[in-house]
């Protein structure tokens, strides 16, 4: 029996890949052909010259029908599953509503179509705690649709694609894992790209001595929800090896957020740097975002929703369930992210797609 994984050789997907390989015979991985070499790079890093005995690779896509794969490749994948690993989605707060409905609910539905008709012990989905939307207040693992508005279409389809898995649970036994912001290692600070708190300490580590940071009304009181990847894929490998976590909604948050404030002199702080906050309003700052201050900071405006976002986010599943990984508070780890983006320029913001 195999593991079938989409979302290979992504952020999230390439660290889960690592964890996966004492659970099974041999790891399928759909992939694009476009990251064929970078699938190729990132397998032989994990598991040596010797990779493609217990790595496999399937270019395909999961937007088309068949999930891109020919019959008898499609047959045989679904026949060999025993669990289903589904991590692809376009994870781009910036994302068109048609290419984002395409991949993350679309793609995502035909997913669903392959699990349904495979014999598995479980479908694994990732989410994100962005479900939410900007519900006002806090958001439970039992929550999803709870009458709120999105940020953008990112949030949006993810929400639908979510509540397509949930509509199809009493037919696919499944575990849905809901991350917040998931950021670098917390012992490397290895990523793969940079967004999120990266656009804000891009901008402090560009403006030496001090940096003017847009002050809005309700940041003092808003909470960010980052956690490193290695908590994000620790937590997935432990709760999905459990029995009881089928049919189980997991938020894999930091149970004691920063808030804004809290977080960006953290970063001020690692970045060596002193912050000016500077009176502002959401509406007044995307605006100014989308013109060449934009492009000089490098904040994306869609990025400015989250200073103000409403939302706590509370994981007593996680708690319950989770006896090994534990996310580490913010300020233990935001060094090591500082480095590797000193040391890393070359990182940008795309969006694997």
């Amino acid at each position: 029996m195999s593991v079938f994984l989409t979302g290979f050789p992504g952020f999230l997907g390439s660290a889960l890949v690592e964890r996966l390989r004492d659970r099974t015979d041999r790891i399928d991985c759909l992939i694009q052909s476009r990251y064929r070499e970078q699938a190729e790079t990132r397998g032989e890093a994990i598991a040596g010259d010797d990779w493609r005995e217990t790595i496999a690779l399937h270019e395909g896509d999961i937007t088309q029908s068949h999930l891109g794969l020919g019959p008898d490749t499609y047959d045989r994948l679904q026949a060999d599953a025993d669990e289903v690993f589904h991590l692809a989605a376009v994870y781009d707060l910036a994302v068109e509503r048609e290419v984002g409905m395409a991949v993350n609910v679309e793609g995502t539905e035909r997913v669903l179509d392959f699990a349904a008709d495979a014999d598995l012990r479980r479908l694994q989905y990732v989410s994100t705690c962005y479900v939410s939307g900007r519900h006002d207040g806090v958001f439970r693992e039992t929550d999803l649709d709870v009458g709120q508005s999105f940020n953008n279409h990112y949030e949006e389809t993810k929400f639908l694609a979510e509540r397509a898995v949930q509509a199809r649970m009493d037919e696919i036994p499944t575990t849905v894992y809901r991350p917040a912001i998931a950021v670098g290692d917390s012992a490397t600070g290895e990523t793969q790209k940079y967004d999120g708190p990266y656009f804000v300490l891009q901008w402090l580590l560009r403006c030496p001595g001090i940096a003017p940071v847009p002050f809005m009304p309700g940041s003092l009181d808003t909470e960010l929800n980052v956690v490193p990847r290695d908590f994000v894929v620790d937590a997935i490998d432990e709760l999905s090896r459990l029995e009881r976590s089928s049919g189980t909604v997991y938020q894999l948050c930091d149970p004691n957020p920063p808030t804004i404030p809290e977080l960006t002199a953290l970063l001020a702080d690692a970045a060596d740097t002193r912050t000016l906050p500077v009176p502002s309003t959401r509406g007044l700052t995307k605006r100014l975002l989308r013109t060449r201050l934009g492009r000089e900071t490098g904040i994306l405006p869609e990025s400015v929703d989250y200073f103000t976002h409403p939302t706590t986010y509370v994981c007593p599943n996680t708690r319950r369930d989770l006896e090994h990984a534990a996310c580490p508070p913010f300020e233990s780890y935001v060094d090591t992210l500082v480095d590797y983006v000193r040391e890393h320029p070359e990182i940008d913001s795309n969006a694997m797609v």
